[in-house]
């Protein structure tokens, strides 16, 4: 999948008459999953580009930053998935201040029209864009009559009884309930990142752990969850502490730290991806470093069990 940017790059011959689907597509979850995949099959019909159209930075962090959300993504994480599901390329438009005082007929004119030359454009049902998000899908579809493409938009994806949106999901990782994230996401939440060197208790107790750095923003509340590993595409089902490490120090740094199963090798340096299945407990403090190696083996026991009965 090619990825071009907003201003920097130049107007792409390729894209012209391309399908794109418009959003912010944090998460990428199940309701983006339908837009992308309206979009791929119709650029399969008419036999042309599929694409997204998309925003660094998140438009928030511009018009309101100290009411923006953290992200269920990184832009690298949204991009690979979005290759994922086999688009063509992702347009990423620079999302400066003067972007955000343009009028909606401003942002089409100038990125959809005059950039982008698209054919048909397909957004979510609440979308809005434009200063001060004045433009909706209405507007967005007679301006695409006005300068000759397409608008259509797929209606709210909803599992089970709730819709899937990118703020629901959000307030679930915060919560820690980390398997309904995944159930409304159609995917585990994962951070990624290098593994660093840590204070190296985990391995004298017997459980050697993988700490992990990441720049995702929106990491899980302390506690131990079920976890699983991807390293070169190979998936181990692990158990994670996200913590303080309170047994051992009063006002600890918050760490990451990651216990693989059936896993030999030295993973310092290495870059993983980290996914949540199962919130198994909270963090808390042991009396002694016994009770906690106890604690752990439970953890991994409960840990295993869950896996058993699920396909990683």
């Amino acid at each position: 999948m090619d990825v071009i940017h907003y201003p920097d790059d130049t107007s792409p011959a390729q894209w012209k008459g391309s399908i794109v689907a418009l959003g912010n597509f944090d998460g990428v979850h199940r309701g983006h999953s339908t837009i992308l995949e309206r979009v791929r099959a119709r650029a399969t019909e008419l036999g042309t580009r599929a694409g997204i159209l998309t925003f660094d930075p998140h438009p928030p962090r511009i018009v309101r930053p100290d009411k923006a959300p953290p992200l269920l993504m990184t832009q690298e994480q949204k991009l690979a998935a979005v290759a994922a599901t086999g688009l063509d390329g992702a347009a990423v438009v620079r999302f400066t201040p003067e972007v955000s005082r343009w009028t909606p007929e401003e942002f089409v004119n100038n990125v959809l029209v005059d950039w982008l030359h698209v054919r048909e454009v397909w957004v979510g049902s609440n979308f809005l864009f434009g200063h001060d998000r004045s433009g909706n899908f209405s507007q967005l579809r007679t301006l695409g009559g006005r300068y000759g493409f397409m608008v259509e938009k797929i209606d709210p994806v909803r599992y089970k009884e709730f819709v899937v949106s990118s703020t629901r999901i959000r307030r679930l990782v915060i919560d820690g309930n980390v398997d309904e994230a995944g159930a409304l996401l159609g995917h585990h939440y994962t951070l990624e990142g290098e593994v660093v060197t840590g204070a190296r208790r985990g391995q004298a107790q017997g459980f050697p752990t993988a700490n992990l750095r990441t720049a995702n923003e929106l990491v899980p509340p302390n506690g131990v969850y079920a976890t699983t590993v991807t390293i070169d595409g190979d998936i181990y089902p692990s158990v994670t502490n996200i913590g303080v490490r309170p047994t051992f120090e009063s006002a600890g740094a918050r760490t990451i730290e990651t216990h693989l199963f059936d896993y030999e090798g030295d993973l310092y340096g290495v870059r993983i991806g980290l996914s949540f299945v199962q919130r198994l407990r909270d963090e808390e403090a042991f009396p002694d470093v016994e009770a906690l190696k106890r604690q752990i083996a439970s953890d991994c026991e409960a840990a295993k069990t869950l896996f058993s009965r699920i396909s990683l």
